[in-house]
């Protein structure tokens, strides 16, 4: 299972699909759902793919997803969790009343894996793969303030919640260690990819910044290339259980994939703790 119909989520989606195995694609959107399932089924007529619909800014529509998913499969071997929204100009809330950032890259994700944890522990060699960004080198947890309701300011809250992925990718493996839940978590980063993140940011209007878009068409890699850490996390023998991947190449903004230097406040095994605690008492969703 793949959240997030474009993009990288899009590129993930079709790789493993081309290679043979059951896609399910999870987003909030239907029609943009239908049009990548289309797009899959162009490339490749074979493909087992199909859309489900999920909106991570929501724990109902979360739960509900889950149930659903419970009464159509008994097990699942991949989960990645990779949709997500960055820098609306404003501050914005989820249904649930979280920054959207925060509650949509993160706190969805960690109540989605909770709920989807029965089937993961069934599933053959199961993987969970979580997106940071390396945004997540500038992140910091204000644990004071975790919904910027003192103050909003678009890009630390956006690498906040990426640095708040790579703590939960750390620590999902640290307990499924611990409680052998036979499940194993690793992160991953796509550098600097051609996405539509900016422009489907709540309350951005599709628009991009001119600046940013002369360094997409310089500096970044197409999204194929973006969505190969994500792909190496998931698939290859090689992979490490708790391992972080990125591109190798020029500061891990570009390149094939390679084991990425994860963030001093990743490592804080305390603070990761603490962000669990935390983090199921917001969602209401506990784990084993």
């Amino acid at each position: 299972m793949v959240t997030g119909t474009g993009g990288l989520g899009y590129e993930d989606a079709l790789a493993l699909a081309r290679a043979g195995a059951e896609v399910i694609v999870a987003g909030r959107n239907p029609k943009k759902g239908a049009e990548a399932i289309a797009a899959i089924h162009r490339d490749t007529p074979s493909a087992r793919v199909r859309f489900e619909q999920l909106d991570l800014a929501s724990l109902a529509s979360v739960a509900a997803f889950a149930d659903r998913l419970k009464s159509q499969i008994d097990s699942l071997d991949l989960l990645i969790n990779n949709a997500g929204v960055m820098r609306p100009p404003q501050r914005m809330e989820t249904a649930d009343g979280f920054e959207i950032q925060f509650g949509t890259n993160y706190l969805g994700h960690f109540a989605l894996t909770g709920h989807l944890l029965p089937q993961l522990r069934k599933g053959r060699n199961a993987r969970v793969v979580t997106l940071s960004s390396i945004a997540a080198r500038q992140g910091r947890i204000d644990f004071d303030d975790l919904q910027a309701l003192r103050r909003y300011r678009s890009m630390p809250v956006y690498a906040q919640s990426k640095l708040a992925c790579l703590m939960f990718a750390f620590e999902l493996q640290r307990r499924s260690e611990a409680g052998g839940w036979g499940v194993d978590s690793l992160a991953a980063h796509p550098g600097l990819s051609q996405t539509q993140l900016l422009e489907n940011a709540p309350g951005a209007g599709g628009r991009v910044p001119l600046p940013f878009r002369i360094l997409r068409a310089l500096m970044m890699q197409s999204p194929a290339q973006g969505a190969l850490p994500t792909l190496f996390a998931a698939t290859a023998r090689e992979a490490k259980p708790g391992g972080y991947y990125g591109p190798g190449g020029l500061s891990e903004t570009r390149g094939y994939p390679a084991p990425s230097r994860a963030p001093a406040p990743s490592l804080d095994k305390a603070a990761c703790a603490r962000l669990w605690d935390v983090s199921e008492d917001l969602t209401g969703v506990r784990f084993g």
